[in-house]
């Protein structure tokens, strides 16, 4: 910064901007507001069918958080204006003070051309010491304008940054002050620079950096410029350099090696979000690299001529955090367009397409796994945003493809997941603030699942090779449409749902899938669970508000009974036919199993699920789901419904054990079925006080119930072929 420039600058324009910024930020708190309890609020609890039940509340939901975002970024600004208007001033202060301390000195300052200064003694002869005074005066000026001009230059850095981290509305980036923006971009300056020679990195650098990306995993700032600064060769160079240079990491090492590929992981999905050019390059020439071969240069590994594709690298930086959409769309494109090149039926050329160079030496991952196949890191990272699984499985030759490709693979959990992601909508780890109605397109490729997982051929192997306790938990979420789909036409008023494509499953389908995924110890208990939660939470709707239905809540407690016979009884049968084949796990582990899943809706029942939405989620979520239905918000009594579950609480009459926690006999299960219905009823009619007998509601339910249960023996027969007793 020039001399005259700070001695004399009027800094009354910048503050004019920081008034008119702080005008921004209140306008911005108060439509923030406003946008959050009563647009989303309203558009949340709004009785929307159709394309207005997800496009509609998903654009009034993004909207919303762009206000959100756009509050953040404008305080952001204007702090950063302030703090550096506030220490240009000081600067100011300063130097007049030195020139005026360096005049009484017979010193004066001069600007000269160019933006120099000079310093000079302005009387003669001179006084003693002249020079020295000269030099010091010089000296203290040339620190302050050094200060004045890094606080004037990383302002503008950091204010450019934050511009450019998004094409379209605001990027949600947030400081309190300019120095913590400024430090960020500094520490992934450092990184940078060390990350392009990691055999150099000391056990205290090491350790540094990994704290540092723990620090600002989450940053956008630090995150693209660490990203951009290293490259996207240089970042896969250095992965590959680090993963050879750590090989055989035991203990201690080993622990770090593993937190550091999650950090590192997290910041490079964080750094995906940023829609900077730099950014847009990086992601681009990063999917480019994807079939090079990267050899770690580590002095440890000498003479190697075969490292690790860059698929492999990339994915296995794909495990933990949130990456953009439209980078996991083009990537997985490219990615999968590989894993289905060898010919043969689907999915059956993966199973060594990734494993076949025995010269392959890179293990690519720290713990668990070596990161040859890339799809693994690839479906954890669908896992992580939903968007980009159901864009992913959306189309069927894909899905069909890796479904099949499980059965060859150690792939199946992540892909289970993914699978998760992409029909719930509803991302592993992340919060909803809100329900969740599945679109026409989440719908669909449920209904392709099912119909892989119900093929007489082949379909059960999909389920005992690892993928049944995510389709259990995507049956829970699917209850609303497996239950119409078991009732047949009539019923829509009775099982309520904001589905965008409520009646698209097939019935036949839908019978085998059941029966199917209930052999598997853990896809059964997620069935248990998420039926007896959608059956409580449809009979308190209908109890509380008899009006849902026009032909009366008795009707309605009726046909759901029924309902709740056919669905249960299906897992019943299989459970005995389990039994029969001599392959029903432990009364223990059907316990735990039940009590895990239990303990996962539990927390999601506790803020209300509401019988339209039924969103559940995925192993692992957090948070809650509130759904609204016509009557209001529903779920208590689902709470309650599952503690009966989980720590047997016994109505009279009930079974001697806890509910479903043995389900050995086939009697015994459909007793629980019953007890379970009835109860959940009769919590509903004493909550609500309606004008219900219990006694007769529960002798209805047990009709109904039993009919249910003979009904689904009679549907299994003609879906099903079944072991004889």
């Amino acid at each position: 910064m020039d001399l005259e420039a700070l001695r004399h600058g009027n800094f009354a324009t910048l503050g004019t901007a920081i008034d008119d910024w702080t005008k921004v930020v209140g306008y911005l708190k108060g439509y923030e507001k406003d946008a959050r309890e009563d647009l989303k609020a309203k558009a949340d609890r709004a009785k929307w069918a159709g394309v207005n039940a997800t496009v509609s509340r998903q654009f009034i939901s993004k909207t919303a958080g762009e206000f959100a975002d756009a509050l953040a970024q404008a305080t952001s600004i204007r702090d950063i204006l302030r703090d550096t208007r506030d220490e240009l001033v000081q600067y100011r202060a300063e130097l007049n003070r030195a020139i005026d301390r360096g005049w009484e000195k017979k010193l004066s300052v001069v600007g000269e051309q160019g933006g120099g200064f000079r310093v000079f003694v302005n009387v003669h002869p001179e006084p003693p010491n002249s020079e020295q005074a000269v030099k010091d005066l010089r000296d203290e000026l040339q620190g302050i304008l050094t200060k004045a001009t890094t606080s004037d230059s990383t302002a503008s850095r950091v204010l450019r940054a934050i511009a450019e981290q998004a094409d379209y509305g605001f990027s949600g980036v947030s400081y309190k002050d300019r120095d913590s923006a400024a430090e960020a971009m500094q520490r992934a300056d450092d990184l940078a620079k060390l990350a392009k020679d990691p055999e150099k990195m000391s056990d205290a650098q090491l350790r540094e950096f990994n704290a540092t990306l723990a620090k600002y995993k989450d940053d956008q700032l630090f995150s693209a410029r660490f990203a951009t600064q290293l490259g996207a060769e240089g970042t896969l160079r250095f992965w590959t350099e680090m993963s050879d240079i750590h090989m055989g990491a035991r203990d201690g090492e080993l622990k770090r090696m593993e937190e550091f590929q999650k950090n590192l992981s997290m910041t490079l999905a964080t750094a995906t979000l940023s829609d900077a050019d730099a950014m847009q390059a990086w992601k681009k020439d990063l999917v480019d690299q994807s079939n090079k071969n990267f050899v770690s240069d580590a002095v440890n590994v000498p003479g190697r001529t075969v490292g690790a594709y860059g698929y492999q690298v990339i994915s296995s930086l794909m495990h933990h955090g949130k990456y953009d959409a439209e980078f996991l769309d083009a990537y997985g494109k490219q990615l999968l367009k590989q894993d289905m090149a060898p010919a043969g039926p689907p999915g059956i050329g993966s199973k060594n397409l990734w494993h076949g160079d025995n010269h392959q030496l890179t293990d690519l991952e720290f713990g668990k796994g070596n990161g040859r196949d890339p799809l693994v890191g690839f479906m954890d990272a669908l896992s992580h945003n939903a968007e980009a699984a159901t864009n992913t499985f959306d189309d069927k030759k894909v899905l069909e493809h890796v479904l099949e490709s499980a059965r060859y693979t150690d792939r199946d959990a992540s892909v289970g997941r993914a699978l998760e992601a992409a029909v719930m909508g509803v991302g592993v780890g992340e919060e909803p603030d809100g329900p969740a109605p599945h679109t026409a397109t989440q719908v669909g490729i449920m209904k392709n699942v099912m119909h892989m997982v119900a093929q007489p051929d082949g379909g059960s192997d999909l389920v005992s090779k690892g993928l049944g306790d995510s389709f259990g938990n995507m049956a829970s979420a699917y209850m609303p449409e497996i239950s119409r789909a078991i009732a047949g036409e009539g019923a829509e008023s009775i099982f309520l749902t904001d589905s965008e494509a409520p009646n698209e499953l097939d019935p036949t389908d839908t019978t085998r899938f059941l029966y199917e995924v209930s052999q598997d110890l853990n896809g059964r208990a997620g069935i248990i669970v998420g039926q007896s939660v959608y059956t409580s939470s449809l009979l308190e709707a209908h109890i509380a508000n008899p009006s849902l239905y026009d032909g009366g809540p008795a009707e309605a407690i009726r046909t759901i009974s029924e309902s709740s016979g056919v669905i249960q009884g299906i897992v019943g049968h299989a459970n005995a036919d389990a039994a029969v084949a001599g392959e029903l796990a432990s009364e223990k582990d059907q316990n735990d199993a039940v009590k895990t899943k239990g303990d996962l809706f539990k927390g999601i029942a506790g803020a209300g699920i509401g019988v339209a939405a039924a969103a559940f989620v995925p192993q692992g979520m957090v948070g809650g789901v509130i759904g609204a239905t016509a009557g209001g918000y529903f779920g208590g009594i689902a709470g309650i419904a599952i503690d009966r579950l989980m720590e047997g609480q016994q109505a009279q009459g009930a079974l001697d054990r806890a509910l479903y926690q043995s389900g050995r006999e086939l009697n015994d299960y459909q007793s629980s079925v019953r007890v379970q219905t009835q109860q959940s009823a009769v919590d509903a009619i004493e909550k609500y006080g309606a004008d219900l007998p219990p006694e007769a509601t529960k002798n209805q339910i047990r009709e109904a119930v039993n009919e249910g249960w003979t009904e689904s023996d009679r549907i299994l027969e003609d879906a099903h072929a079944r072991p004889a007793a």
